[in-house]
């Protein structure tokens, strides 16, 4: 018996703050799925700890939260669009709010009779204007949009579905315009691969922090849209730029927990093993520089002392205040043997933020028509070489906003095409997954070591040499085998290690999160100048 085809107005995939934000506001008129490959809650956005950043303080306004986007992003950000998703951001939060999102607010009776919210500081904000839910803002996201994503009648979420290809016109053998008609999924439980039929395709599916070996991201963040678009056709922009964060705990049993700008944000101060403050060394800010900053300068002290890790400090503050304002930095640090009311977090960098992405419009329009792109999978311009924290959640929240407005005011028009079924060929069960493990980890391993915090040239070029054998053996072992998840994730992250190394060759500067120590200063004639890569055809 063939494999179910599902039809839908939209089908969504991810369920972040991006994709589940898209699907209420479409719900009321169109019906939709949401494909998420385990959990609906398993989130990049689940994760986030700091916040949203916009503008709601009296001291504060966009233009300084301009002004502070722009610094960060290195001359690579696009000013019109800064300006346009930061000016709507406080819209949106208000939204969110409407919707049950409940933000940290400041402690006893206001003057005014107003709520006033305890607003954070992070690296490179000259203000304090980041939004939380204590340190588990993330967490409250999810839980506030699930809920309206529940009581939605319109909304049909698959849970543990994988979505491994678009289907497109051009797939199906059409001439003209390149359109985005469905997507093949594998439903995991099953083990089958079904069709999903639909007007449009939003992907939302995040970063892909786990194509390096350590990362703050969760196991789902396997790079999984940027692939499937590139390999749809989609044009893919500045994927050289890949964020780390500065402060994640190090601790063998942690599994790359990430300790939030937001301490630094509150007074915490970096030192060596020693105690020694050091980022006075390396920028005017001290800690509160921004990431690629702060990151570098913890690679450097790191290799310049031989220490594994440094430590991040805020044992200064109160412990009332500390147990408060971050208590699940304080109670999974405790679980580990650390109390951080009383000792130092020790800490190292990990891959965290993907800047580059599949080029979209701030309505999240990309080069294949019917296929959407919002969030940190797109890249629209805002975040340059270099993300302005807690700007990534703000980015989801507007570009869902707009991008469901533009299909609400001109929804495409849905035309029944011959769907043909999922082709398993001769593929047969995969009793060789020590492949799958080892080419994962190689992966990672060359990611982690040539293409990481500081580069050279030739490091990449050696990076680029081992992805390109292993893709090959991948590629066999892809069309040999039934496809499962492991072998999806890997086909996925070995394609976005490759674009990554890709774009890094290319670009023959330092800027912002790309340091080639080959050429260590910008090149003015990079400004305002992506790369820019799309599948030959």
């Amino acid at each position: 018996m063939s494999p179910p085809t599902h039809h839908f107005d939209f089908v969504v995939i991810g369920s972040g703050i991006a994709g589940l934000s898209f699907a209420l506001k479409i719900a009321p008129r169109f019906r939709v799925a949401i494909v998420t490959k385990r959990w609906a809650a398993e989130s990049n956005t689940n994760y986030a700890q700091g916040g949203i950043a916009a503008v709601t303080g009296g001291d504060d306004s966009v233009e300084l939260h301009v002004k502070d986007t722009l610094a960060a992003g290195a001359g690579l950000c696009r000013e019109t669009v800064v300006r346009q998703i930061l000016t709507e951001g406080p819209s949106r939060v208000a939204e969110l709010i409407e919707l049950g999102m409940r933000f940290t607010e400041e402690e006893g009776e206001s003057p005014d009779g107003e709520r006033h919210f305890d607003l954070g500081r992070e690296g490179g904000h000259s203000r304090r204007r980041i939004l939380h839910a204590k340190d588990a803002t993330g967490r409250e996201i999810e839980r506030a949009l699930l809920a309206g994503v529940a009581a939605q009648p319109n909304i049909r979420v698959f849970e543990e579905h994988f979505a491994i290809d678009f289907i497109t016109t051009r797939k199906l053998g059409h001439s003209g315009e390149n359109r985005c008609v469905g997507v093949y999924v594998l439903d995991k439980a099953a083990g089958r691969v079904e069709t999903f039929a639909c007007r449009s395709v939003l992907l939302a599916t995040g970063g892909c922090g786990k194509v390096y070996l350590y990362t703050t991201n969760p196991d789902v963040a396997t790079g999984d849209g940027v692939a499937m678009a590139y390999r749809a056709g989609a044009r893919v922009a500045n994927m050289e730029f890949v964020q780390f964060h500065p402060t994640c705990l190090y601790h063998p049993k942690a599994k790359s927990f990430l300790v939030t700008e937001a301490v630094r944000g509150e007074g915490g101060v970096l030192r060596t093993v020693d105690g020694v403050e050091f980022m006075d060394r390396h920028h005017p800010l001290k800690s509160l520089a921004p990431r690629d900053v702060v990151a570098r300068a913890i690679d450097s002290e790191m290799k310049r002392t031989g220490a594994a890790h440094v430590l991040l400090d805020i044992t200064h503050k109160p412990a009332r205040f500390i147990i408060d304002r971050f208590p699940n930095i304080y109670q999974t640090c405790l679980k580990f043997g650390m109390d951080i009311t009383k000792e130092p977090i020790p800490v190292v960098p990990a891959a965290h933020y993907q800047c580059g992405g599949v080029v979209a419009t701030v309505d999240g329009e990309t080069a294949i028509a019917g296929l959407l792109a919002v969030g940190e999978v797109s890249c629209t311009g805002l975040h340059g070489a270099n993300r302005l924290a807690s700007n990534s959640l703000l980015e989801g929240l507007v570009c869902a906003h707009r991008a469901a407005e533009k299909m609400l005011a001109a929804p495409p028009d849905f035309s029944e095409l011959q769907m043909p079924d999922w082709q398993l060929g001769k593929a047969q069960n995969a009793d060789e997954l020590v492949v799958v493990s080892h080419n994962w980890d190689e992966i990672r391993r060359t990611m982690w070591d040539y293409v990481g915090i500081v580069r050279t040239t030739k490091r990449l070029e050696r990076a680029q040499k081992r992805i390109a054998l292993l893709q090959e053996e991948i590629q066999q072992y892809y069309w040999d085998f039934v496809v499962a998840s492991d072998l999806l994730e890997l086909r996925n992250i070995a394609t976005v290690a490759e674009l990554i190394v890709a774009s890094a060759l290319q670009r023959a500067e330092s800027r912002g999160l790309h340091y080639n120590l080959d050429f260590q200063k910008a090149d003015p004639a990079w400004a305002q100048r992506d790369t820019i890569l799309s599948r030959a055809r």
